[in-house]
């Protein structure tokens, strides 16, 4: 278990400009933690398509930005949340290749494979809860 130890941040996510203000928050969290580029890019890939995925399929939300202790370490956790239509099918709609829309179906998948925790709850006509952590290595 982890708790936050700094105050987070909140980004609406209505746009692309909202995409790449969280994109960039994310990054300027993840370079003061001391984050390596590696890892930085890891991070924000996955914040850009699960912020693209809340504007797009999700009709807007937000992500919350925060640093967390645990694991014997420091990390960041994203949670994005949207109020949209809802995921009918989580585990279909995690595996690589599957698309509702015109990508590569990559993105949740992609995205879990590039964080260390990865947590989705989704009811269809209520919204999407995902949230993932990266935790910095030693």
């Amino acid at each position: 278990m982890w708790a936050t130890t700094s105050a987070e941040d909140s980004v609406p996510l209505h746009s692309s400009r909202d995409v790449v203000r969280a994109r960039q928050l994310v990054r300027d969290h993840a370079v003061a933690m001391g984050f390596s580029l590696v890892e930085q890019t890891k991070l924000v890939t996955a914040a850009s398509e699960l912020a693209r995925n809340t504007v797009d399929y999700g009709g807007g939300g937000t992500v919350d930005i925060a640093r967390v202790e645990g694991r014997g370490g420091t990390g960041i956790r994203l949670t994005f949340v949207d109020e949209g239509p809802g995921i009918p099918d989580v585990e279909l709609a995690l595996r690589d290749h599957y698309t509702t829309g015109t990508g590569l179906g990559m993105g949740l998948g992609g995205a879990r494979r590039l964080v260390n925790e990865f947590e989705i709850e989704s009811t269809v006509g209520v919204g999407t809860r995902i949230t993932v952590t990266k935790w910095k290595r030693p």
